[in-house]
């Protein structure tokens, strides 16, 4: 176990945290199986995309109508030789004076120049007359005129919604590489917790930040595999965590990291594993830890629950997304201050807030309590104040969005 020697900043213990945090590997999914698109829906892609094959695959007609050589229509009156519905697979020839009744997205017979829509004729089916001028190469979908084959249709990275489906399953691919949901744990700790609904006695909270964190966890699209609320005992710590490294991909834990006498996170973890605590020069937020226990890795919050809040916004989204190649980017928004705040010595402080029609709004305290929980249903940001610095009514100041009505 190593302590950072002095304060560091937020971006710093960041870094420090994904350079610890490898990917995991991808996922291949064969899109013959049943249920593919429900299993991808959300997930990131691992790998570029590119066509299997031509896109439209064949020169078919934009429109219902009928398929010709457009100096035929000025003689007045073709012969229709045909119909051609659609996933018709014949291979079929305009000759010179004749035309075809064709539906849309049936293929062109070769030697056609033009599909000219019913609207434009009489309607004829052994006989048709068209109105209007007839315009070369009006109404074709030429094959492969919007993809190639090989041609990338998605990047890796991309978050794979319903739009994207359709092109891949219109494009021949028979595989696609996925980024797999991380399978995560959520540990918190304390002798003073108790379940809501669960009568509280005297001294004792109800546990905010297990639920918070599982809802988090389903909120960036990992897979929660546990929930559990652990005593103030080092030796049962240490067992849960034996147990949730052996079923997860990450443990997240809350509590027990600052410099009490019952931080029993940190006594379970001197000799379990390889980790580390930094003091980030942040408010609220100061204590944190990650690391690993054999092959596991964990994340250790601080137990207030704005402080707990914070730092999964800041620290735990990221992880998640190195974990499964999904992009996590911090969303920020600028806005003036509608009233003032003092500075907050040499920490970075996040502040909950609203911003509303370009104003930034205080909820709680201008010291900004870790503890005051009550401010975080009604922000829509995270207001960044710079160290040693304050703000006065009008300034501009930025901020983090952390709800979309923000954005």
């Amino acid at each position: 176990m190593s302590h950072a020697p002095e304060l560091i900043t937020d971006a710093e213990h960041l870094a420090r945290i994904l350079a610890a945090v490898p990917r995991l590997p991808a996922r291949r999914v064969a899109l013959a199986d049943g249920g593919w698109v429900g299993d991808v829906l959300g997930r990131a892609l691992a790998a570029d995309v590119c066509s299997g094959v031509d896109l439209p695959g064949f020169t078919n007609s934009a429109m219902d109508g009928y398929a010709l050589r457009a100096e035929d229509a000025a003689d007045g009156e073709l012969p229709v030789v045909g119909d051609i519905p659609a996933g018709d697979t014949r291979e079929l020839t305009c000759a010179p004076g004749e035309a075809w009744r064709i539906m849309t997205g049936a293929p062109v017979p070769s030697g056609t120049t033009t599909v000219v829509p019913v609207e434009q004729s009489d309607g004829g089916l052994e006989r048709v007359r068209f109105t209007g001028e007839v315009e070369d190469g009006r109404h074709i979908r030429r094959r492969g005129e919007d993809v190639r084959i090989g041609d990338v249709l998605l990047r890796a990275g991309t978050i794979i919604a319903p739009q994207h489906v359709a092109v891949i399953a219109s494009a021949g691919v028979d595989h696609i590489e996925v980024a797999p949901r991380p399978r995560v744990v959520v540990l918190s700790t304390g002798d003073e917790l108790r379940p809501a609904g669960e009568a509280l006695q005297h001294g004792q909270i109800h546990d905010s930040n297990g639920p918070m964190l599982a809802a988090l966890v389903a909120a960036v699209g990992a897979e929660l595999v546990e929930v559990a609320h652990v005593r103030d005992d080092a030796g049962e710590v240490a067992r849960v965590l034996e147990r949730a490294v052996a079923t997860a991909d990450a443990v997240i834990t809350t509590g027990g990291v600052s410099a009490g006498a019952y931080d029993v996170v940190k006594a379970a973890l001197i000799e379990a594993g390889e980790v580390t605590f930094d003091k980030v020069a942040m408010q609220p937020g100061k204590p944190q830890g990650y690391g690993t226990i054999g092959d596991g890795r964990i994340m250790m919050l601080p137990g207030n629950p704005v402080s707990a809040f914070v730092s999964a916004w800041l620290y735990v989204r990221h992880v998640f997304g190195r974990l499964s190649t999904h992009p996590t980017r911090l969303a920020y928004v600028t806005g003036r201050m509608s009233a003032s705040l003092g500075p907050f010595g040499g920490k970075r402080r996040f502040v909950s807030a609203v911003l509303r029609d370009g104003e930034f709004s205080l909820l709680g305290p201008d010291r900004g309590f870790s503890h005051a929980a009550s401010t975080l249903h009604r922000a829509n940001v995270l207001l960044i104040v710079e160290p040693d610095t304050a703000a006065a009514e009008g300034d501009e100041m930025r901020a983090i969005a952390i709800d979309r009505s923000a954005v």
